[in-house]
């Protein structure tokens, strides 16, 4: 049976002691992963940036249990307002430009979070 693996990155980290994701075998799953800055760990103001910023984590969190973006199978997506897919869609096309070979994803409004999180989501991959 394979162990479990906590997945840290740098300059993102949960208030609550559980690691940004877990890896067992060739499987990995994130917890909420949001975008704030990780240098300043301050969240900003527009969702444009906390897009970028969520992305680029969502990014190193795979790459550094081992894989690439191409190992996505799964993103879960929480926006603060479910009207904004066209700029999450904005985001999702630049990090998997090829339309016949996309993640699945999930889009779900937003209840709670942080008081100035506009866009949250989580993150299935499975490598080899």
């Amino acid at each position: 049976m394979a162990k479990r693996k906590s997945i840290e990155i740098k300059g993102f980290t949960h208030q609550n002691p559980i690691p940004n994701a877990t890896r067992i075998g060739n499987i990995l799953v994130s917890g909420v992963v949001v975008g704030f800055d990780p240098g300043t760990r301050t969240m900003p103001a527009d969702l444009d940036r906390q897009l970028t910023n969520m992305f680029a984590h969502v990014k190193e969190i795979v790459e550094a249990a081992g894989g690439t973006t191409d190992d996505i199978i799964k993103l879960t997506v929480w926006l603060k307002d479910p009207g904004d897919r066209e700029l999450l869609n904005k985001h999702w096309t630049k990090m998997f430009p090829d339309p016949h070979a996309r993640p699945s994803r999930h889009s779900l409004p937003l209840v709670g979070g942080g008081s100035n999180t506009l866009v949250q989501c989580d993150v299935m991959a499975v490598f080899g």
